[in-house]
């Protein structure tokens, strides 16, 4: 499930913006500042974020700032919302790296719309993921590695394209499990270790790239 970060100050917007998309099938996160919001990017990056820009403290110009200049967030899809109406005040936040801007009040309608969009063009440009020497091509469900093709299985497969969606980002086994295997898991991690194990067997030369964080689970690149 596509998961969207919502940073929002005003408790009665943020709570419309989450029932609104989870209404909409979508998995939301809500934060009502930049400090916990960024918290929750380092153990998962979302597939969209919807950005206030008047918050307290780091407001939202500055967080759409941060998010653009790092490598494992700058292709983040964007969505800038703000109670200022005035062109030079968009044009401001679009040059500055955000995809679309909506404008308080807006309807219900209009944000899942805007929203459900966004992902769609994201994954279209996705489809195509890669890091170093690893390519995956998810619309032809293929991986190459330094142009040769690798035969993955349907588990490998998922690791590897989840790693790649959080390269640089250091992913939990249980965040595996659950995105990977379809459901939460507290017990033993070993199904994954042994996953990654053949993963990097498979990988060769470029097995290497994903790296085990002690204590944590696992990163491809840093």
């Amino acid at each position: 499930m596509e998961v969207v970060y919502i940073v929002e100050d005003d408790a009665d917007i943020r709570e419309m913006e989450t029932y609104a998309l989870t209404s909409a099938s979508l998995s939301v996160e809500p934060f009502s500042e930049g400090k916990t919001f960024f918290a929750a990017v380092r153990n998962r990056i979302p597939d969209l974020v919807l950005l206030d820009v008047m918050l307290p403290g780091e407001d939202g110009m500055r967080i759409l700032q941060r998010l653009r200049a790092d490598a494992t967030t700058q292709a983040v899809p964007i969505i800038m919302v703000t109670a200022k109406t005035s062109e030079a005040d968009k044009v401001k936040g679009l040059d500055s790296g955000a995809d679309d801007y909506l404008t308080k009040p807006f309807g219900i309608l209009e944000l899942v719309s805007r929203c459900k969009a966004l992902l769609r063009r994201a994954h279209r440009k996705n489809a195509v993921l890669a890091f170093e020497s690893i390519e995956l091509d998810d619309d032809r469900h293929r991986v190459t590695v330094d142009g040769q093709e690798t035969e993955l299985t349907f588990k490998e497969y998922g690791l590897l394209k989840y790693l790649l969606e959080n390269s640089g980002t250091p992913v939990t086994r249980d965040r595996l499990m659950e995105a990977v295997w379809g459901f939460a898991f507290t017990g033993e991690t070993r199904t994954v270790d042994m996953h990654i194990k053949t993963l990097r067997k498979k990988l060769g030369d470029a097995g290497k790239l994903i790296e085990t964080v002690r204590n944590v689970g696992y990163r491809l690149g840093r």
